[in-house]
């Protein structure tokens, strides 16, 4: 069989790491999650995240990229909990877009940023799940985390405009989008394996139609 890349995209609270757990469980691939119980910025950042914005978003582009790397060694298809593109269309933009990223900070990390992704692998898929705010709001309260104490639907809304605006313009890969509100992939095996076959068909470059509704 054929090794892919394939990245799971999204905002907080959509489902991505619960999705990258069973496509790599159920499909035996390399699986690569977003570094946060052991991120040593994160804990700084959500305390004073105009101090720490710049170090954070350096922390994730060397995290990200060693992932990238990572996977392509491996002889296994590999899936990854978010992508390293969101890090500078969706958050950076957004801390810069807050006044969190100072000017000169944001465009150093920019230079930086397209000067790595210039040198990993290309992906074959992106899987964008998305999910309408007031879900993504209640699914944070319900996890409970401590660090997301601070989420508001104003930031939430802010993302999801970014995310839109990233996707119409990404050309990189094809593009499986997947609304999530009312798809349980986590509890009914029917919806992961519908999930599974439009993920198969798109990276065989068959016709797929997204999984979202009006």
């Amino acid at each position: 069989m054929a090794k892919h890349l394939v990245l799971v995209a999204g905002n907080i609270g959509a489902g991505k790491t619960s999705l990258t757990e069973r496509i790599g469980s159920r499909l035996g691939w390399w699986t690569g999650y977003e570094s946060v119980a052991d991120n040593p910025y994160l804990p700084d950042f959500y305390s004073d995240m105009r101090a720490w914005s710049f170090h954070l978003q350096i922390f994730f582009l060397g995290h990200r990229a060693d992932q990238y790397l990572e996977a392509a060694r491996d002889a296994r298809s590999a899936i990854l909990d978010r992508s390293i593109y969101e890090d500078a269309h969706i958050f950076a933009r957004a801390l810069h877009h807050m006044g969190n990223l100072a000017e000169r900070d944001y465009l150093a990390y920019r230079n930086l940023f397209n000067l790595v992704v210039n040198g990993l692998p290309r992906p074959d898929l992106l899987i964008y799940l998305k999910a309408p705010v007031h879900v993504l709001m209640d699914r944070i309260r319900r996890r409970a985390r401590n660090m997301e104490t601070g989420i508001t639907t104003e930031y939430l809304g802010l993302l999801d405009s970014f995310y839109d605006e990233w996707l119409n313009a990404f050309d990189m890969c094809p593009v499986l989008t997947i609304r999530t509100d009312d798809l349980d992939f986590v509890h009914q095996t029917g919806h992961l394996e519908t999930v599974v076959q439009r993920i198969q068909d798109k990276l065989a470059g068959r016709e797929v139609v997204d999984l979202t509704k009006s």
